[in-house]
């Protein structure tokens, strides 16, 4: 049974992988994916949200991410984000802060784990 739902994750892992690799193509600004937390952050999107999902293994850590696509965003726009990834081209930090939905972390504490940020440019 464990080979059998090992061999399920793996072909749903690579699902998912091969949906963000087509969705984000062509992905118009503010439009959000969920992926799972080993992927890493496409170019031109922002972790927005952290959470634990068995689709993406079976783990007590957060290993599910929802992110945002900022590419095309207008000038001036401020947007909340996680700072497990780093802010895009053209988009400078605010400021820093708390947020429970932003704890990607196994070790959750109340450090700063989130950024407002600004495009620029």
């Amino acid at each position: 049974m464990s080979r059998l739902r090992a061999a399920a994750l793996a072909v749903g892992c690579a699902a998912a992988a091969l949906t963000l690799t087509a969705t984000t193509a062509h992905a118009a600004p503010g439009d959000i994916q969920t992926v799972c937390g080993s992927q890493l952050t496409p170019s031109g999107w922002v972790d927005v949200q952290w959470w634990n999902d068995f689709s993406c293994g079976s783990t007590f850590s957060p290993n599910t991410k929802k992110i945002e696509q900022v590419d095309g965003l207008p000038i001036g726009t401020t947007l909340n984000v996680c700072a497990s990834a780093l802010p895009p081209a053209g988009w400078v930090q605010l400021s820093e802060f708390y947020s429970s939905s932003c704890r990607y972390s196994v070790s959750p504490s109340f450090n700063n784990n989130s950024w407002q940020i600004k495009r620029v440019s």
